[in-house]
């Protein structure tokens, strides 16, 4: 194998756009679902939870008063897509009994990641104080994101919540479900297509990167990869649950026949793993 330093080699191995030439395909077909989904509802949108910048998100409830709460925050390199591109992955859950909850946050390079991972603290102590105006329980609430959403839900466990909010739970999450998520930063440092949005450092990746932390004390990780996804997406997967262990770590999968786009379309699909790991996270499976 090729040096994980070598930018040629990270590129292709993180440049996920180019890995999949119809990309844009999924991102059309994702659009016209999103909005069918809200035209239908019921949906509140572009709610205010904080004051900075991109501090909205979206709430499809659950017909079932004190549904539980399922928070998906979208993916993009923290610099690109919005909450409105997945506004699809809320009817099936819905139906299946979770309210869904869509934050937004700023983008990089105008902010840093770690702005953002403390943007998503702030979206998650919105839920715990407003759920219950929604027929929801935030005290069953569980945290899904898709690629550096992956990233920033496994961060979320991690987080000293009583310092954020000291009315909050010292773990408010039951549990996050981490989809391509990325848990060492440093490959992203050398990856020519990422590095001047990310602006990453060598101590911004040892403050940023889960697979450095310890375990978390509450909560459970669910790591997820589609099986077609690159090398370095598939060792990372691993990576988390190596260093974790699988006590915190109980899932660790591949998923057949996924790409990193396709995979995701996987929580929309009542029959789909995705979709019943989402709901296990919650207590409804």
């Amino acid at each position: 194998m090729r040096q994980r330093s070598d930018p040629a080699w990270l590129e292709s191995q993180y440049n996920n756009r180019a890995r999949v030439p119809d990309h844009a395909q999924h991102f059309e077909r994702w659009a016209a679902a999103s909005q069918l989904a809200r035209a239908k509802g019921p949906a509140h949108i572009d709610i205010v939870y904080g004051e900075d910048v991109g501090e909205t998100l979206d709430v499809f409830p659950a017909a079932t008063p004190g549904a539980p709460v399922l928070m998906f925050i979208h993916g993009g390199y923290w610099r690109s897509l919005d909450k409105a591109d997945f506004s699809f992955i809320a009817p099936a859950l819905n139906a299946a009994g979770a309210t869904v909850v869509l934050p937004n946050y700023a983008l990089c390079p105008a902010v840093g990641i770690e702005h953002i991972a403390l943007q998503m603290t702030r979206a998650v102590a919105w839920v715990c104080h407003h759920a219950a105006a929604y027929g929801a329980d935030a005290s069953r609430l569980g945290v899904v994101g898709h690629s550096a959403g992956g990233h920033l839900a496994t961060m979320l466990l991690s987080c000293r919540w009583k310092d954020v909010d000291d009315d909050l739970p010292t773990q408010p999450l039951a549990g996050a479900l981490s989809i391509s998520g990325l848990y060492d930063l440093e490959p992203l440092r050398h990856v020519p297509s990422l590095k001047a949005d990310l602006q990453l450092t060598p101590a911004a990746v040892k403050r940023l990167s889960p697979a450095f932390f310890p375990r978390p004390k509450g909560g459970k990780l669910f790591a997820t990869v589609g099986l077609a996804e690159s090398d370095e997406f598939l060792r990372q997967n691993a990576l988390i649950r190596d260093v974790w262990g699988p006590t915190a770590v109980p899932v660790c999968e591949t998923l057949p026949g996924a790409d990193h786009f396709s995979v995701v379309e996987g929580l929309a699909d009542p029959r789909g793993r995705l979709h019943a790991l989402a709901l296990r996270l919650v207590g409804l499976r």
